[in-house]
């Protein structure tokens, strides 16, 4: 008997989060020092959240596998999920911690900070997410690896092989939060990873290299199959076996960079199912990360699948072999 259709476009793994987002201010505070915001925005955060949410804002079929407390902000959390199209079947609720929180502070011409606090996340392993979850999707994508030591590399190992097996195709990204030997948690699953998805900042924390492309050339030393480098605004990095692809940027008035990593994962993954190439897996990416830094939230501006595709075909992005 032949094994049932995939149900999912992608089932994304992983780190769930319930974002405290505060609007741009004009100073960071000193101590004692009270500062006004002109918003205080509560919003799902996390890349399995983001990933999964920006997808189905893309019409995709999206299932999520992670784990949120049985607190106010977990319920926020699952119902904006489901709102927002993700199935949450697979979804665990924790009585033993809280939901994960995140508190971004924007200040106006700098960079967002980040105060976060693990939490539930702690408590997944991997080991929950079974072969029949796995099987039901076309894509595993398993985000904030290496930010929780409870996520092994036995468990997350497992998971990709299960994919690898069943054909499914399987796609890796990091949350590096201090310096460490990552190097330990990624040698057994990189050659297992057909995408691998870093930002240059976790790159460098793991290689040591400042040049994105030096990084890459470490990542596929290590067996990885594809590496895409994100960049910020100096755009992207692709590396495969045929080639080495840099992309620039789509401009945009920053409003919020949070979760534009995650909604760049989320047009790549989205060109992979339409089946289209690696550089135009990259403007779906990149189009779909300018979208989501235009609003505060990482979730909030994010693109539809029409105001995508129009973006796209209407905007140039320069994208060349080196």
């Amino acid at each position: 008997m032949s094994s049932p259709q995939p149900k999912y476009d992608c089932l994304c793994a992983g780190i769930i989060v319930a974002d405290h987002v505060c609007q741009a201010i004009d100073h960071m505070p000193k101590p004692g020092e009270l500062i006004l915001t002109d918003a205080m925005d509560l919003t799902i955060g996390g890349c399995a959240s983001n990933v999964a949410a920006d997808l189905a804002r893309l019409d995709r079929q999206v299932a999520i596998a992670g784990i949120v407390g049985q607190d106010v902000f977990g319920r926020y959390v699952e119902e904006s999920l489901i709102d927002s199209g993700v199935h949450c079947d697979f979804l665990m609720k924790s009585d033993e911690l809280p939901t994960s929180g995140s508190f971004v502070i924007n200040v106006k011409g700098e960079d967002r900070r980040f105060i976060h606090s693990v939490a539930a996340n702690s408590l997944f392993t991997g080991e929950t997410v079974t072969k029949e979850q796995i099987q039901s999707s076309q894509i595993l994508y398993l985000g904030g690896y290496c930010l929780s030591e409870e996520l092994s590399p036995e468990n997350v190992e497992t998971m990709f092989r299960i994919a690898k097996a069943a054909g499914v195709t399987t796609v890796l990204d990091v949350v590096t939060p201090r310096p460490d030997d990552y190097w330990k948690m990624l040698e057994p699953i990189l050659p297992l990873s057909d995408y691998f998805l870093p930002n240059n900042d976790e790159g460098e924390l793991i290689t040591g290299e400042s040049d994105p492309i030096a990084q890459a050339r470490a990542f596929k030393a290590a067996g990885a199959n594809t590496i895409i480098i994100t960049c910020g605004g100096e755009g992207s990095i692709l590396m495969d076996d045929d080639r080495t692809i840099q992309s620039e940027v789509y401009p945009v008035n920053l409003v919020d960079g949070t979760g534009s990593g995650d909604a760049f994962v989320a047009g790549f993954i989205h060109g992979l199912r339409e089946g289209v190439s690696p550089e135009e897996c990259l403007k779906f990416g990149s189009a779909l990360g300018h979208s989501c830094v235009r609003a505060s939230g990482a979730t909030t501006g994010i693109f539809t699948r029409d105001e995508l595709n129009e973006f796209v075909e209407s905007h140039e992005l320069l994208i060349k072999r080196i």
